[in-house]
């Protein structure tokens, strides 16, 4: 039975992804126990000191699904989630798939706005959080939403309760793995009794936020069967294999360190995931070195942390094959650096929680990586390039990109009117990314569809002007942005991050610019030089606070 507000593919589209092989209708918690029985006494899951066997972590996952059951939560409900990165998320969102809870993966920026909306619109009958992070009260805000939300949710904390009512987290998860006193019997006859709970494969896995930078998040339905293909295919294209160790350093209930191919592709294969806490150098880069983490993922203004950081000062990243960078565009120029710097390839990422999901190849020649954004994972990912009237454009020209295919939903989770306007009534989603096809076959982006700037009729990409400002050697970060102009409409205005002690002027920037083959109405007109930009919870800059910011110039 599927979820009230689920948007189901047309039966023939899932047929043909059946016998493709793609979907294999099995539950997520199914196959956590498949992993389990093929990995058994290897290590899955390491934060901190603590080091999880696959064997163990399903008991755990066992444990905590059994006792939600027991708080009276029961299949086809949705429990919202806002943890940070810790062993305990990824115990909490597999428990709930194995029972047909759909967790609600809340970012830990999110706040009462978001949290009240996304909890509304789900119905969530629970709200799983920390006591407090970062100083930050979410036991506080649980409470706070839950008490707007219907049916009040209950409120599940991680750490020892501090008001009246919330549920403590670690006992429901219990202490017992592979060398605990539960015995071998009771854990099988557990695991039976889960495996009883109907689980249908085609409906909800998992509830997903939409990551753009207006509006309130939209809820993403991702299925059991799609989800898994996610991040089956992703790790075949990125070559994940048992001897893979993924460092999660980007917030796990991210699509992209959750499945793409993430801690979920990285288990699907028997590989081991580092838990990271934060991104930052001076605590990813010792992680890396301690458990010769060989894989991550990260986004472009990490990536510019970690090449600076790396120029600066000792660090051993000899273990890193591969960095995979995406959730924003990579400026070329810092992604030539990566390989030289870093000393491992480059796989630049294009991809979407909403679905498709783009990786540059191993045997790309080295420009393509540096400047493509990748070809999509699966045969039957089918995509078109159109012009404002929904009309194909010719080859290699720019255009809106539209796409649909076996992990791409076809519609938002109780999206109600917004489907109308973000999918086509033949199931196509509009994804709002303006792209053109490289002659190789991989995808540019050329930026969003709101992401031009309008001068005097003229439309501009600001990831073009970009581009070209990270060309500058003073410049750490860059974003273009339009701001209102009484003559022309809309003026580009460049702001800039510079590295420490130095300087940038308006005649240094037209000068770099005229350097290009770039038309001069694509030249800044306003320059704004800031300590640092604003970024979404998601590591995208945030252009909106930007524009805020700076509409009067």
């Amino acid at each position: 039975m599927k979820r009230r507000g689920m948007v189901p593919w047309p039966a023939e589209s899932a047929a043909a992804y059946r016998s493709a092989g793609y979907w294999l209708d099995k539950s997520l918690g199914n196959h956590l126990w498949d992993w389990a029985d093929r990995y058994g006494d290897r290590t899955a899951l390491v934060d901190g000191e603590r080091r999880l066997s696959y064997r163990a972590l399903a008991i755990r996952v066992d444990s905590l699904a059994e006792n939600l059951l027991g708080l009276g939560l029961r299949p086809g409900q949705n429990v919202l989630v806002q943890l940070p990165n810790c062993w305990q998320f990824m115990v909490t969102v597999m428990a709930c798939v194995r029972i047909g809870i759909a967790p609600v993966l809340a970012l830990p920026a999110h706040r009462r706005r978001e949290l009240a909306h996304v909890a509304t619109e789900s119905e969530a009958t629970a709200v799983v959080v920390p006591t407090s992070w970062k100083d930050f009260d979410y036991e506080g805000l649980a409470h706070e939403v839950a008490a707007r939300c219907p049916g009040s949710p209950q409120v599940l904390v991680l750490g020892e309760p501090g008001r009246e009512g919330s549920v403590a987290l670690d006992p429901l998860i219990g202490t017992v793995d592979d060398s605990g006193p539960l015995r071998a019997e009771d854990v099988a006859a557990r695991r039976r009794h889960l495996d009883a709970v109907d689980v249908d494969p085609e409906d909800v896995a998992l509830l997903l936020l939409s990551g753009g930078t207006t509006g309130l998040p939209k809820l993403i339905g991702r299925t059991h069967n799609d989800y898994e293909y996610n991040a089956r295919r992703s790790g075949e294209v990125c070559g994940f294999g048992g001897d893979t160790v993924y460092l999660a350093v980007l917030p796990v209930a991210h699509n992209f360190p959750l499945a793409c191919p993430g801690v979920l592709g990285t288990w699907g294969v028997g590989g081991r995931v580092v838990m990271a806490p934060s991104a930052r150098p001076e605590v990813a880069f010792p992680l890396i070195a301690r458990e010769r983490v060989n894989t991550t993922a990260v986004v472009p203004a990490v990536a510019q942390r970690w090449l600076q950081a790396a120029g600066t000062g000792p660090a051993d990243l000899t273990s890193l094959r591969s960095l995979q960078v995406g959730g924003a565009r990579l400026a070329p120029e810092i992604a030539r650096r990566v390989p030289a710097e870093l000393g491992c390839a480059l796989v630049q990422v294009f991809g979407m929680a909403e679905g498709l999901l783009n990786y540059t190849r191993p045997d790309d020649p080295p420009e393509v990586v540096a400047t493509t954004q990748g070809r999509p994972i699966s045969p039957h990912d089918e995509i078109l390039i159109v012009d404002e009237n929904d009309v194909p454009v010719a080859q290699g020209e720019s255009g809106a990109l539209l796409t649909r295919g076996p992990y791409t939903p076809p519609g938002y989770f109780r999206g109600g009117p917004h489907n109308k306007r973000a999918f086509t009534p033949d199931g196509w989603y509009r994804t709002g990314d303006v792209v053109r096809l490289h002659p190789g076959g991989n995808l540019v982006v050329a930026g969003r569809s709101k992401d031009l700037i309008n001068r005097g009729g003229e439309k501009i990409s600001a990831e073009e002007v970009e581009d070209i400002a990270y060309s500058m050697p003073q410049v750490v970060e860059a974003a273009a942005i339009a701001v209102p102009d009484d003559e022309l409409g809309e003026r580009i205005c460049l702001c800039v991050v510079l590295k420490e002690n130095e300087t940038l002027a308006m005649t240094d920037v037209v000068e770099t610019f005229s350097r290009t083959s770039i038309a001069r109405y694509k030249f800044p007109e306003h320059l704004r030089i800031l300590p640092s930009l604003p970024h979404t919870p998601v590591g995208k800059i945030d252009k909106k606070a930007l524009r805020a910011e700076f509409m009067t110039l």
